[in-house]
């Protein structure tokens, strides 16, 4: 595998999700197979009505609307502040969590990740960034038409629409740069 790797969007296989209620489409994971066994994962889930979420015990989730009205999570009882687009919410993957949807159906962003196996930042990015990271993977997920990204003065391919540029395996200080609306994630495994 190459250690920087542009995932097309028309690319991400799509499997049901683990308590049956919805499909997700994976963008890209660490290891294992199916709903098993990974460290870290990502994806993007359709959410087309109201309703309970699958438990993943032992793992740190954090949501993010992509497309719709929005929606809020009731996690172990309480209700979370209303989840509008490019507005991240994180919780335990082990919680009771339902969602009521703001609107109609809704697209999200899902990273869900083992933080005993790994330590994790999400951020959300609009317009023109530079930022430095020296964790061992590095994500740049695009939630617009043609993202512009630069690794240490490298212009990538443009990324189209739910498109991800990964770069595993980094042992140094990178320099990257983007221009547009992006989420980058950087996780750095825990020895």
């Amino acid at each position: 595998m190459s250690p920087l790797q542009l995932l097309r969007a028309c690319d991400y296989p799509r499997m049901p999700w683990k308590n049956g209620g919805g499909f997700t489409e994976e963008i890209t994971r660490d290891s294992g197979a199916g709903l098993e066994g990974f460290g870290w994962r990502l994806s993007i889930a359709d959410i087309e009505a109201s309703g309970g979420f699958s438990s993943f015990a032992g793992y740190q989730r954090i949501i993010t609307v992509l497309q719709g009205d929005g929606m809020r999570l009731n996690v172990d009882g309480r209700d979370s502040r209303p989840l509008l687009p490019l507005d991240a919410f994180a919780f335990s993957g082990e919680s009771q969590v339902g969602c009521t949807l703001l609107g109609g159906p809704i697209r999200d962003f899902n990273l869900i990740y083992a933080p005993e196996r790994y330590r994790a930042r999400l951020q959300w990015f609009n317009g023109g960034t530079r930022f430095y990271s020296a964790a061992g993977t590095v994500l740049v997920f695009s939630a617009q038409a043609d993202l512009q990204v630069g690794i240490d003065g490298q212009l990538q391919p443009p990324l189209g629409l739910y498109d991800c540029l990964q770069l595993s395996s980094n042992e140094r200080l990178l320099e990257v740069d983007v221009v547009g609306r992006c989420c980058v994630i950087e996780l750095t495994g825990i020895h």
